[in-house]
Formats: structure tokens, C-alpha cells, sequence
């Protein structure tokens, strides 16, 4: 292994519910002021890079003995042991490499100790031209030894491909309450017709069962025309899904455009607004509107004002990072970096501060079963924090 500089704690954040973070001096309110313990110090932590790796590792999950399994955005699907040593599984499906798109997340199955189930996200392309593509999610069966994905089966995919490389999603959870598959997918650069079009892919989360058939409780199973698959829309590109420790709720992040990154509690059959609310503008600086709320939209948790690009997002606990349990861990691709996004008990906003700052891009972030945070960073490999 090899370590990195110090970890750099920079200057702090304060905001309060669905309101921009804006530059302060003052420190948060520490949710561990009441504790025996103090909260860390950035002497008391390394970053440690323990797989060391130059292109991107999009999403990286454990198997149940503790090899690492992760995926190369440009096809390939790692296992990674103990060593920091890696193999390539073979016998996966094409891959698309547009724009964004590529291998995406990764997700062991519930039952992976007996059925050895993985579960992708990916950019499929047309069999009949690999310059459109869309976002799909399918299941294979690792080999006994380790080196193949037998029998892949797409579960679902997006109907429309597009030549567009935007905004493709896509992550997928568990639901630890119902036992089904959540996933996203961006709006694909279509702004104006999928997120809020019930009858169409794309800027939504979605549920399935774990063998891909739709849950007869889905909240669009009934409505005439509308994606059964369908859980919540207005999304513009879902880059994390987590769930919460105590409520098993699924909290997602989103990019915005220029500003308007969201975090996101995740509710059945509701609307998120995206393009009819935002807190961000065009990229151009043009408006996009000048609605930020409507009745029968939802308001984000929390968003970014200006865009951190966020990517992967998880929930701290154990016991390794004394007076930050509950906290969030938000990866910044644009500014490389991750975001300590401090919560308080009823799991509002209390303040940020930035982590392991120009360190390099961060994909995801995971906790580990070792109770550790890990990290993958484009150019790096994947990262874990310790506490001295």
C-alpha cells in the first residue's frame, strides 16, 4: 500500500434545509458534542490507497468473504483480494463506450453466497449500431472460480437508445424493507420529454424484483400508458442511491444543471420537478425557469449552489470515525473531493466540509464491512480512510 499526502480539511459550509451552501467561517454544530468522544482531527486520519489503479472504477461493492468486486467504466470487471491483486472476469454483455456511458455500477446478489448473482448497470448498445446506446441493468452468475459471468440476462432497459452520451444514471440498491432492485437512470439529454413523461424512459428511479418482473405495489402499475417499473420521476441524472441506517429510506444524489445538485429522500410515485423546478440555470447562463417549487413537486433535502457534481454517497456508521456517525460522505467529481455533509438528529443539514481536497475525481463511496470509508478516484484506484 501506499499513502497519500495528509488528508486536508478545508473550510467549513453551513446551510439549513433546502437552501444553497454558501462560504462561512464558523464551524457546524458537532453532532458528538454531548459525547465522550471528540470528533476527528485531520491528523487523526490517512487516506490509504489500497488498489491502486489509472482509469476509471466507477462503482466497486465486497462479496461476502471480502473480495473487492469493482467495474472499469471502459468494460472490464474486477475482482480485487486482500493483496490489491485483480482479475478480469470474462463473459460479460457489450458494452457501450459513449460519452458518459460504459460499465456503471456493480451489486452482489442477497443471496450471492448461495446463487452467486451480480447484478450491472451499463450502457447497452444497438445490435445494429454500437453508436446509440441505453442504460440497461442485467444479472450473471459468477463462476465457481471466479473468472466468468455465466448465463447474463438483461432485466431491464431503456426503450429509447439515443446517440446522446449524457446522463445515463445509474445506480442500484437493495431495498432492505421489500428485498427489490432500485435503480436509476438519467434523462438522457432529453430533457423536455422523459423526465416528466410517465410513458417514457428516462429521469426516474425505478423498482423491480430481484429476477427483473414488476412488484404488483409499484406506484404506476395501474396508470394506463405509464413504465410499471416506475418509482419516482423529474429526475435529471441519479449519480447515488444509499440507504439510511435507522429508516431504511433510500436518499439519492442528483446533478443538476449549473447549480441545482440535490440530495434526495426517495418516496413512491413522486415527482422530484426536474426541468419544471431548479435551482440551477443553463450551462450557457439562460434560464431554464424561474420556478424553484410547485405544488405536487418535491423540494430537495438539500442542494449545491454552485454544482459540486456529486457522485457516490453513503451513510456513516460504526464506530471508526468517532462524532461523524450518521453524517453523509458525498463524492464531488468537479471539484475532487468528498463532501462531509454533517446531519443532526432529524437528519437535516447542519453544515459541510470538504475531505481529501484535489486529491482527484471521486466516483463512489462505499462503507465497508471492515467499517472503514472507501473511495474510488479516477487516476488513483480506491481509497480507504484510517483512523490513526
Amino acid at each position: 500500500m501506499r499513502f497519500l499526502a495528509p488528508l486536508l480539511l478545508l473550510g467549513l459550509f453551513a446551510c439549513n434545509g433546502a437552501t444553497p451552501t454558501e462560504d462561512a467561517t464558523k464551524k457546524a454544530p458537532d453532532r458528538a458534542a454531548a459525547s465522550e468522544h471528540l470528533s476527528l482531527t485531520p491528523s487523526a486520519i490517512d487516506p490509504v490507497v489500497v488498489f491502486a489503479y489509472e482509469d476509471i472504477l466507477w462503482g466497486f461493492n465486497w462479496l461476502p468473504d471480502g473480495t473487492m468486486i469493482a467495474t472499469d467504466k471502459g468494460g472490464k470487471l474486477l475482482l480485487i483480494d486482500a493483496e490489491g491483486e485483480s482479475t478480469a472476469i470474462k463473459g460479460l454483455p457489450a458494452i457501450g463506450q459513449i460519452g458518459q456511458g460504459g460499465l456503471l455500477d456493480v451489486l452482489p446478489g442477497q443471496d450471492f453466497a448461495t446463487d452467486r448473482l451480480v447484478y450491472l448497470s451499463y450502457a447497452k448498445p444497438a445490435a445494429d449500431n454500437d453508436k446509440i446506446a441505453a442504460t440497461a441493468i442485467g444479472r450473471g452468475r459468477l463462476s465457481d472460480d471466479g473468472v466468468t459471468l455465466e448465463d447474463f440476462t438483461v432485466l431491464y432497459e431503456m426503450a429509447d437508445k439515443t446517440k446522446k452520451g449524457q446522463h445515463f444514471g445509474s445506480r442500484m440498491v437493495w431495498g432492505p424493507q421489500d428485498g427489490h432492485l432500485y435503480f436509476s437512470i438519467g434523462d438522457r439529454g432529453n430533457r423536455d420529454r422523459n423526465p416528466q413523461d410517465r410513458t417514457r424512459d428516462g429521469g426516474k428511479i425505478y423498482r423491480i424484483a430481484a429476477d427483473g418482473s414488476i412488484p404488483a405495489d409499484n406506484p404506476f402499475v395501474d396508470l394506463e400508458n405509464a413504465k410499471t417499473a416506475i418509482y419516482s420521476y423529474g429526475h435529471r441524472n441519479p449519480q447515488s442511491l444509499t440507504i439510511h441506517p435507522k429508516t431504511g429510506a433510500i436518499w439519492e444524489t442528483e446533478h443538476g444543471p449549473r447549480g441545482g445538485d440535490e440530495i434526495n429522500i426517495i418516496e413512491a410515485g413522486k415527482n422530484y420537478g426536474w426541468p419544471e423546478i431548479t435551482y440551477g440555470i443553463n450551462y450557457s447562463g439562460s434560464q431554464i425557469t424561474e420556478e424553484v417549487a410547485k405544488d405536487g413537486m418535491e423540494q430537495p433535502l438539500h442542494y449545491w449552489v454552485p454544482s459540486i457534481a456529486p457522485s457516490g454517497m453513503a451513510f456513516v456508521t460504526g464506530d471508526k470515525y468517532p462524532g461523524w456517525e450518521g453524517d453523509l460522505m458525498v463524492g464531488s467529481l468537479k471539484f475532487m473531493r468528498l463532501q462531509h455533509v454533517q446531519l443532526n438528529e432529524d437528519d437535516k443539514v447542519t453544515g459541510e466540509q470538504k475531505l481529501i481536497n484535489n486529491m482527484g475525481r471521486v466516483r463512489d463511496v462505499r462503507m465497508a464491512p471492515d467499517g472503514y470509508l472507501y473511495v474510488s478516484v479516477e487516476g488513483e484506484g480506491i481509497v480507504r480512510l484510517e483512523v490513526r
